[in-house]
């Protein structure tokens, strides 16, 4: 039978602040020394009184703004409350009726609610050991975006967490590593045979990659397919968790809904009427966002014709998106910006030694470089040469060029000699290439290449050695 899928995502990120979200403890979750980062406040001492943290609001309102939501003018926080080691108070803070961001849209896919709420504990489970809490994490601020159920597919649903984790960190509210835990993907999913009807929801957590998502998402529409057309038993609505190991899913617990939880208001956090707070009004906000990714990725394609690949590089890597701009800024022509583009997305990337840097290049020595390709002072192979000495030490690439005799040579008296050297010492070849063989030209000039060191330039030494080939 046919089913449809449809999956509704809920996203929390994990908030750049400096403090915590209720409490004046440092914001760094990761410290390597466990419960470091904690105080009276997030550890639920009797008589602590906690105080909203208005940055964290700011980066709410901001992400709300950027995705065409509607920002709350009347705001506050409730105790959702439940028992874990994780939650030292017996509730979390969080909010319920009144979220700071209602709808909005991203990547076609319509928004319910983003609100605010404070992050767990992090629990170390040592098997037979036992378990341990580490409360570094507890009270950070944490974002939760909700979906409506209007995704129906996989890959959907993991461009679109892609599409927001690079709002976030162009927004710079969050790093969002989801191998960090700092940005993490719940997929509410189900399916069903009748049109525009949904089936029963089963919510899938612990998903920590983008490809998690994809595959935690086809295992469940693979499960839950057996289980409709097999005829016994029936789909239940559940928390599951993801196995990475096994690549499945399994169940953790009965799901719950919103009334198990007692959401009341906060009795100790204030209201907000959020009009009355200048610095967290829409216009001044909006005069603080960048451009934005999908902004961004337009302008790059417009005004550069980049190759969707080099667009996608740019944007997720903020100092080489960056490099280039300034590097283009002082180039004259798209013949230009291309042969820019390639190098930076081929050598450079390729230079960089545990990810993308630029090293010590400036856009200015590297501006200059792609001038001196286009001019022909520079082969293929002289150019990465002196790209990569320029990338490990800096310096003007006219200088370590000369220096390191990587100035390509059109002097025909120069390069005869080295012609002729390179057909003496491969006479085989050489009588291949004589009886017919043309593709045997590619080893000649390739030996050619390195006779000189790469500086002489390939056309002139192919038609050197065609002419003494005759």
């Amino acid at each position: 039978m046919s089913y449809t899928l449809t999956i509704g995502l809920e996203i929390h990120a994990e908030l750049k602040t400096k403090t915590k979200m209720f409490c004046n403890s440092a914001n760094d979750p990761f410290n390597s020394e466990p419960n470091v980062h904690i105080c009276p406040v997030c550890m639920a001492h009797p008589g602590t009184l906690p105080v909203i943290n208005k940055e964290a609001v700011k980066h709410v309102l901001k992400v709300g703004i950027a995705l065409g939501g509607k920002l709350a003018d009347f705001s506050e926080f409730d105790r959702k409350n439940y028992f874990y080691p994780d939650i030292p108070k017996g509730y979390q803070i969080s909010q319920c009726k009144y979220p700071l961001v209602s709808g909005g849209t991203l990547n076609g896919v319509k928004l319910e609610r983003i609100h605010l709420e404070e992050d767990t504990a992090t629990s170390i489970h040592e098997g037979s050991k036992g378990s341990l809490v580490d409360y570094n994490r507890a009270g950070v601020p944490l974002m939760e975006l909700v979906t409506t159920p209007t995704i129906h597919s996989a890959e959907e649903a993991s461009v679109f967490a892609r599409e927001l984790q690079l709002l976030l960190r162009t927004l710079g509210v969050s790093d969002a590593n989801m191998e960090k835990g700092e940005m993490r993907v719940e997929a509410n999913i189900s399916i069903s045979d009748k049109p525009g009807q949904l089936g029963t929801k089963v919510e899938v957590k612990n998903l920590n990659s983008f490809r998690s998502v994809e595959r935690a998402v086809a295992y469940e529409v693979d499960r839950m397919t057996k289980i409709l057309d097999g005829g016994e038993g029936e789909i239940i609505q559940e928390t599951r968790g993801w196995d990475e190991g096994k690549q499945s899913t399994f169940s953790q617990r009965k799901k719950e809904s919103a009334h198990d939880y007692r959401y009341f208001p906060d009795p100790d956090l204030p209201k907000l009427q959020l009009s009355e707070i200048p610095e967290l009004s829409p216009s001044v906000l909006k005069k603080e966002m960048p451009e934005l990714p999908w902004e961004k990725r337009a302008r790059l394609i417009r005004d550069y014709s980049l190759k969707p690949i080099s667009v996608d590089l740019f944007l997720g890597d903020f100092v080489l998106g960056k490099f280039f701009e300034d590097t283009v800024a002082l180039l004259k022509n798209k013949k230009l910006v291309a042969l820019a583009e390639n190098y930076l997305t081929s050598d450079v990337v390729g230079l960089g030694k545990g990810g993308v840097s630029v090293g010590a290049l400036t856009s200015t020595s590297f501006a200059k470089l792609i001038h001196m390709i286009d001019e022909g002072k520079l082969s293929s192979r002289g150019a990465k040469d002196t790209l990569a000495v320029m990338h490990d030490k800096g310096g003007d690439p006219e200088v370590i060029a000369k220096e390191k005799g990587f100035i390509q040579t059109n002097d025909e008296s120069a390069l005869k000699a080295i012609c002729e050297k390179i057909i003496k010492d491969n006479p085989k070849v050489a009588e291949e290439y004589r009886s017919g063989k043309v593709v045997a030209m590619q080893f000649l000039v390739g030996q050619g290449m390195k006779a000189s060191k790469g500086s002489a330039n390939p056309e002139t030494l192919k038609k050197l050695l065609e002419r003494a080939l005759k």
